[in-house]
């Protein structure tokens, strides 16, 4: 966790999206409940463009996309749908950088991953980028080139923060698995190499480098590919910790013990009753029990998160839920065992 936010054990963040269309009290909500590790909120009721993917469409370079009954499409030229991505983005930034004024530490700001983003584009014949490896790579080469200004934009903002780059990638597993269906729903697109995965992703995390900040590659699907992710350059996973079976284990404790720092999702997010802050955290312990790692990294190694985004929760429970994931943090670290 050093290398994302310091030494800062007992860190808690929000995973992305949070209720509402109002950008200044979204801000006001994130930065005020986690001062260790705020975020950049997504805002997805505000409609298309505000989106997690028309917010990434909006961010690529010479591509892009505009909103069809099946869905986001490439097209030839930025429209209206560009247009509201950009205009949505700007009132976030600002937003932001209103209630970072003089802020120094982490923030993390979110992106929909290449492989996610080449599963929802569709191609000008209605089928999916994922379809043609050329689109994937011109896609990826595009997401790159737009990160690198986002960052650059975000790191002028505020120019204290160490940014930590989230990709979010809830489609890679049925990406690597050949699960992601055609858009006649009869067939579903052939398997992407792993290492052509791999390949986009290391692309990405050196963007996050060159911005001098870290890479976490969020999924809440079932069977996120630790290892690859990790020899891709990810210093951190984001995923829903109720998911997790004990075929990662493996994975997991390998991962750990090579520095990547786990976000575990173990707070849900939609509205319902809230155990106290420790039992929500005693399945981590657990799981560092199982993986036979020393106590004492614990709190270091884990930053607790919500399961998923907060988009479809309550703006009350979403403020609850960020104050609990705080407080189960700072039970790890008080008493790890």
């Amino acid at each position: 966790m050093n290398e994302i936010i310091g030494r800062c054990p007992g860190t808690a963040t929000g995973v992305g999206s949070m209720p509402g269309t109002d950008a200044r009290e979204a801000a006001r909500i994130v930065t005020g409940s986690l001062e260790t590790l705020p975020y950049l909120p997504e805002l997805p009721a505000r409609g298309p463009g505000a989106d997690m993917i028309g917010r990434t469409a909006g961010l690529l370079v010479d591509v892009f996309a505009q909103v069809e009954p099946s869905g986001w499409r490439i097209g030839d030229r930025p429209g209206r749908d560009t247009r509201r991505a950009h205009a949505w983005l700007r009132e976030d930034l600002d937003a932001l950088e209103e209630f970072t004024q003089g802020y120094e530490g982490a923030l993390k700001v979110s992106a929909v991953g290449p492989w996610t983003l080449a599963a929802a584009l569709q191609l000008r014949g209605g089928e999916a980028a994922l379809a043609d490896p050329g689109a994937c790579r011109d896609l990826a080469a595009s997401l790159a080139e737009g990160l690198r200004g986002h960052l650059a934009e975000l790191r002028r903002r505020v120019p204290g923060a160490r940014l930590v780059l989230q990709l979010d990638e809830p489609s890679l597993p049925a990406v690597l698995r050949g699960q992601v269906r055609t858009a006649s729903g009869y067939r579903t697109h052939r398997a992407v190499d792993r290492a052509v995965a791999e390949g986009a992703l290391r692309e990405l995390a050196a963007v996050a480098r060159e911005a001098d900040g870290a890479l976490v590659v969020h999924s809440c699907a079932p069977g996120v590919p630790f290892a690859l992710l990790r020899r891709a350059g990810a210093t951190g996973v984001s995923f829903d910790f109720s998911l997790l079976t004990e075929r990662e284990d493996e994975a997991l404790g390998e991962a750990v013990e090579a520095g990547t720092t786990l976000f575990a999702g173990v707070v849900p997010g939609v509205d319902g009753p809230l155990s106290d802050p420790a039992g929500s955290v005693m399945g981590v312990r657990t799981l560092w029990r199982r993986l036979g790692l020393s106590p004492a990294t614990l709190a270091e190694s884990v930053v607790v998160t919500p399961s998923c985004g907060l988009a479809g929760a309550s703006p009350a429970y979403a403020r609850s839920v960020l104050a609990h994931c705080v407080r189960a943090a700072r039970s790890l670290a008080d008493n790890p065992e």
